[in-house]
């Protein structure tokens, strides 16, 4: 493109310049012929006012002015000739005197070709030289008498020919200088797009940490500027891209390792029981591990439908007292089964939100609470209402967690001790569904925990997405 836009400007550049300059070398050359032909008009008249006294002195005296206009012309002819003029005198359309041996096939026949009532005429003709010829008749009494002058522009042309060459060679040097500075300036402007095509070759190439230097406040720099804004972005979304995809086949991995174990227990047992000949103990003991590894399944599953549902949840006023009151109806019997104490405490008052979902939040983060805690110890909810806006929180006085675990608890199938989570039938899930609840509510779950001394699970549900006025 570069190329194109480089030849393209320079034809129009040189023909629009030398066009010019052949239009000042046209009109330099009319000025210099215009001149010429109004010296030849005065020379002309001159010699002419001469010749017409002369006539008529020797009319005066009675003498022959046919034989007579020879030796006058001939000193006319010293004057005016000595620049490669012509003079010639005819009479009655013949000519009678010239100061050249042959007059050229341009005047030959000059006489005849003059207007009958003109008094001048001046014409430019040239076929071995170029000359300017005046003719015209003498004044009355002598009017057969005709007078030709020719100046000769032999001259002229040749310093007008060394001054166009001067000038188109003047032309051609600047010409060259020019577009110099054209390519010059083009490769100024293009450098830009060089170097986006470069970049944008290399950010295709998988490299989205490249950018272009932005320099000076044009348009050009605009334009790098929202170049590398726009790199930018598609480097956060290659990368959040790439993040959700290791996500995802972790959550594959894992899936298909947690689904591994119940199902090779339940193989291994049915097939235990098909083989081995059991008595009625020991074949309800296969069943009953058989049916609590199904029941982890079927928990699993409910699990992952829970999270694909969260995508069509739809938002109404959920009171948290309300919302208490359900889940401890539910995790109470959990609670009493580990003989752990377990207490809710309510001083907010509703949050938009999807209702069962919500209560799924609190169930988990109850339920993962009672896991962890030791027998007598006290699990603890609690929502009250800030400046910002509610919070929700989840207290025990478990086995607690280190920062790493901390770091990964949320992660789909996480487990610190796998052997302990099996054991009290958890899938690995809850943890995550609390999270992608959490974010489609627009809230903020957190954890806070020192091993030895227990947990707190706390989620910020902010001002903006919900209403604390009474209905």
């Amino acid at each position: 493109m570069k190329k194109r836009t480089f030849f393209a400007t320079l034809l129009l550049f040189l023909l629009f310049f030398f066009t010019m300059l052949l239009a000042v070398s046209v009109i330099l050359l009319r000025d210099k012929i215009s001149i010429a032909r109004e010296k030849a008009l005065a020379d002309h008249y001159v010699i002419a006012s001469a010749l017409f006294s002369d006539m008529q002195s020797l009319s005066a005296r009675s003498m022959d002015i046919l034989d007579s206009v020879g030796e006058r012309m001939a000193v006319y002819s010293r004057s005016f000739g000595n620049r490669k003029n012509l003079l010639a005198v005819s009479h009655k359309n013949r000519w009678i005197y010239q100061n050249e041996k042959e007059l050229s096939e341009d005047v030959k026949n000059f006489p005849a070709e003059k207007i009958e009532d003109a008094r001048q005429i001046v014409t430019v003709k040239g076929t071995k030289r170029s000359m300017i010829y005046v003719y015209g008749h003498l004044p009355e009494p002598f009017l057969e008498y005709g007078l030709l002058y020719g100046s000769d522009l032999s001259g002229i042309l040749s310093s007008w020919n060394d001054m166009k060459n001067l000038l188109f060679l003047a032309g051609a040097a600047v010409a060259f200088l020019l577009s110099l500075c054209l390519l010059k300036l083009l490769n100024s402007v293009f450098e830009p797009l060089v170097q986006i095509s470069a970049v944008s070759a290399t950010i295709a190439d998988g490299n989205y940490r490249e950018r272009l230097s932005v320099k000076g406040r044009d348009e050009i720099a605009e334009m790098a500027d929202s170049f590398n804004r726009m790199a930018g972005q598609v480097e956060r979304q290659i990368a959040l891209l790439q993040e959700a995809a290791v996500q995802k086949q972790q959550f594959i991995d894992n899936f298909a390792h947690e689904l591994k174990t119940p199902l090779t227990a339940v193989y291994g047992y049915a097939e235990y029981m098909q083989k081995a000949s059991l008595s009625e103990e020991e074949h309800y003991e296969c069943t009953q591990f058989i049916m609590s590894e199904c029941r982890r399944l079927q928990d699993m599953s409910y699990q992952l439908l829970e999270m694909a549902e969260m995508r069509r949840s739809s938002m109404e006023a959920c009171f948290l007292e309300e919302l208490f009151a359900q889940s401890k109806r539910v995790m109470q019997v959990k609670a009493d089964e580990k003989q752990i104490g377990l207490s809710y405490h309510c001083d907010a008052g509703y949050i938009r939100g999807n209702r069962q979902l919500l209560l799924s939040l609190i169930n988990n983060l109850a339920d993962n609470a009672i896991k962890a805690g030791k027998k007598g110890g006290e699990v603890c909810v609690l929502a009250c209402q800030k400046e910002g806006g509610t919070v929700m929180e989840v207290k025990d006085d478990g086995i607690g967690m280190d920062e790493e675990t901390l770091c990964h608890i949320t992660e789909a199938f996480y487990r610190a001790d796998k052997a302990r989570s099996r054991a009290a039938g958890g899938a690995g899930l809850g943890l995550s569904i609390c999270e992608k609840i959490a974010k489609l509510h627009h809230a903020e779950l957190s954890f806070v925990s020192q091993p030895g001394e227990g947990t707190v699970a706390k989620v910020f549900f902010p001002k903006n997405t919900e209403n604390f006025t009474d209905l």
